[in-house]
C-alpha cells in the first residue's frame, strides 16, 4: 500500500521557504517534493486559500510564504491539505448482520478516533518554527 507523504512533503517546502527571503518557483519547489510543477500547484492550493502562502505569476513571481512559520501549526497545514487520511486501518462490511463484526468494528472505530484525536491534539501544539533544524555555526 503506497503511503500519502503529501504532508511530509509540504512540511519539507514550507521550511525550505522559510529559508529564503524572495519567491520560488513552482518548478523549483515540485523538485524538492520529487514531483512536476502541475502537481505541486494543486498540492498547494489549500495552503494558499488558508493564507498560509501566496504566488505570483510571470518574471519575478512564484511562492513565498504569507505568514512567519510560528504562526502555522501541524494542524493548519494538515487541514489546508484537506484532512488526509491518518490510519490505513478500515472496517470489515461485509455481514451487516453479523455479531462479532458489529463488536470488532466498534472497538476499531472508538480506537482509532481516539488516536485521531490525538494526534490532532499534538499537531496543534507544534508549530513549524519548531521543525526548523539549528543553522550551523560558520
Amino acid at each position: 500500500m503506497n503511503k500519502d507523504t503529501r504532508l511530509s512533503d509540504v512540511l519539507h517546502v514550507l521550511l525550505h521557504m522559510g529559508q529564503v527571503d524572495k519567491p520560488l518557483t513552482s518548478a523549483a519547489l515540485a523538485k524538492s517534493m520529487g514531483t512536476n510543477p502541475a502537481v505541486f500547484r494543486r498540492t498547494m492550493a489549500g495552503l494558499r486559500e488558508a493564507g498560509h502562502v501566496k504566488s505570483g505569476k510571470g518574471h519575478g513571481g512564484g511562492w513565498q510564504l504569507a505568514r512567519p512559520l510560528h504562526q502555522i501549526t501541524l494542524l493548519a497545514v494538515y487541514e489546508a491539505l484537506g484532512r488526509p487520511t491518518l490510519f490505513a486501518i478500515g472496517n470489515r462490511n461485509a455481514h451487516p448482520d453479523c455479531k462479532v463484526q458489529e463488536r470488532v468494528n466498534a472497538a476499531l472505530s472508538d480506537t482509532m478516533e481516539q488516536a485521531e484525536s490525538l494526534f490532532l491534539a499534538q499537531f496543534a501544539e507544534v508549530t513549524l518554527d519548531q521543525l526548523m533544524p539549528e543553522r550551523s555555526p560558520q
